[in-house]
């Protein structure tokens, strides 16, 4: 069980305990931002919080990829069992003896022919690191600023699209669409540990993060490199380590909105934009960030360079090539979404609109393709059974934005591409083939093999709305006495 499921969990149970922890850390840091945490040692080395791990690492869909230790979660679970390996693990950092091996190297395509390296950790390496994750971000959740998504309980891409949405509508309509170059594997060690300092006083909690940083890297070729920056992609510590080093940026660019400062009220706003100075607003999911700003071009610009000196420490750098100015009627994608300001239709009145960017679009299409080649031999079943799946989560991602007319041609895609494998397959002429799926009342829901064709244009489309600084936290009061 997930510790974000949103059921209620037994006082008495791992989660219940865990989440009692979780919710007191959450609350301290809350109470005190200067507070420096110790003895989460402890914490870390609790049995409930390393059987949560195991429980996260166990039902995560990695937990039949193998580290360099060539051991599945299945292999050990078959070998010394899950409760001899938690006591083993417990043992070793008791005895501060644990020490992470390099990460699996993994190259996968991503789109456009590029490369992308990810870094598998061993099954022990993911349960310590999962039990990290499980004290450490209540403590820095405590700090961080409501403007980041990415890889946050309770927050979605959506939340961060709706926010683009929301203040598009209030004039900011000047944007910097940014790009972190190589974020990932950039990322200074020095400047992240000390951020990482700044809450945790605890030397053997920082051993040990650090110990993870400079794993290193045993490539697809057997040969190891050593981690002098980044942290590798794939490892559950990862997402969180790197929102502690790019909350820098949030905070710099979020510091006018607190209380007293420039952008803080309404007013100050209203006064700001009278004397033609510019107001700004951070929206960032992950190494993903856009800037919008009510105000002139060459206020984004500014605004850029400010932001690079701010990354700079971090060893971190925008890209010249990705990053660029551009005004909202224009339209800029971001999160898989076109985002751009233009005239309604029919009207004199212009409006925020969220489409389905190209790019998403062309990736779907290249899945469905591989999926239903003429020439084929896949038996129908499991092909219907994939290509349903990608359509679902596919629409249930997009289903947000305006993208009725999209979702209308992608499920005639899909169709055709169906037909045209069945009559290869099945060798017949499109008139015996029309006969077959097509009845007095119109088309007939295509069925092969049992399995009926999803119909993605039959998604209901929805205005997501933005939450604002509503999105819940997990570690409530109420969560302290309930043990949920």
């Amino acid at each position: 069980m997930s510790e974000d499921a949103g059921v209620d969990v037994p006082a008495a149970s791992p989660w219940g305990r865990v989440r009692r922890m979780q919710a007191k850390l959450y609350r301290w840091a809350q109470a005190d931002p200067g507070l420096r945490f110790d003895d989460l040692y402890n914490l870390v080395c609790d049995p409930a919080t390393l059987a949560c791990a195991w429980d996260r690492v166990a039902g995560n869909t990695g937990a039949r990829t193998a580290g360099v230790d060539r051991y599945t979660v299945r292999a050990v679970i078959d070998g010394e069992g899950a409760q001899a390996f938690l006591e083993r693990v417990r043992d070793q950092l008791r005895r501060q003896v644990f020490r992470p091996l390099p990460v699996r190297e993994r190259i996968i395509p991503k789109y456009g022919g590029k490369l992308r390296r990810l870094g598998i950790p061993t099954v022990a390496d993911r349960v310590v690191q999962a039990a990290l994750k499980l004290v450490l971000e209540p403590v820095f959740e405590a700090d961080f600023v409501p403007v980041s998504y990415g890889f946050r309980p309770n927050r979605r891409a959506h939340d961060a699209i709706a926010e683009i949405h929301f203040y598009g509508t209030l004039g900011y309509h000047q944007v910097l669409d940014a790009d972190i170059e190589a974020c990932f594997d950039s990322i200074d060690h020095a400047a992240l540990m000390d951020r990482v300092r700044e809450r945790v006083k605890d030397k053997r909690v920082l051993a040990l993060v650090k110990a993870f940083l400079k794993a290193g890297v045993m490539t697809e070729t057997g040969i190891p490199e050593n981690s002098e920056t980044g942290t590798p992609q794939g490892g559950i510590l990862s997402p969180l380590l790197a929102n502690i080093a790019l909350s820098v940026l949030d905070e710099h660019l979020m510091r006018p909105w607190k209380p007293g400062g420039a952008l803080s009220t309404q007013m100050r706003r209203k006064t700001r934009v009278r004397k033609n100075l510019p107001n700004w607003r951070l929206v960032r999911y992950a190494d993903d960030f856009v800037v919008l700003v009510r105000g002139q071009r060459h206020h984004v610009e500014a605004l850029r360079d400010e932001i690079a000196g701010v990354l700079a420490p971090m060893g971190l750098r925008l890209s010249e090539a990705k990053t660029r100015v551009v005004h909202m009627s224009e339209g800029f994608d971001f999160l898989g979404f076109r985002v751009r300001w233009m005239r309604k239709r029919g009207t004199d009145k212009w409006f925020v609109y969220t489409f389905i960017a190209d790019k998403p679009v062309r990736e779907f299409k290249r899945k469905i393709r591989a999926l239903t080649h003429r020439q084929s031999q896949a038996d129908f079943a499991a092909v219907l059974t994939r290509i349903n799946q990608i359509q679902r989560g596919w629409a249930n991602y997009f289903r947000h934005a305006v993208a009725k007319h999209t979702l209308d041609r992608l499920q005639a895609f899909v169709w055709w591409r169906i037909v045209n494998m069945m009559l290869k397959r099945y060798r017949l002429t499109w008139r015996a083939l029309r006969r077959r799926i097509k009845g007095p009342q119109g088309w007939r829901p295509i069925v092969l093999d049992g399995i009926a064709l999803f119909d993605i244009s039959t998604v209901t489309v929805t205005r997501y709305r933005w939450r604002g600084t509503k999105i819940p936290v997990p570690w409530t009061a109420e969560s302290i006495e309930t043990g949920a």
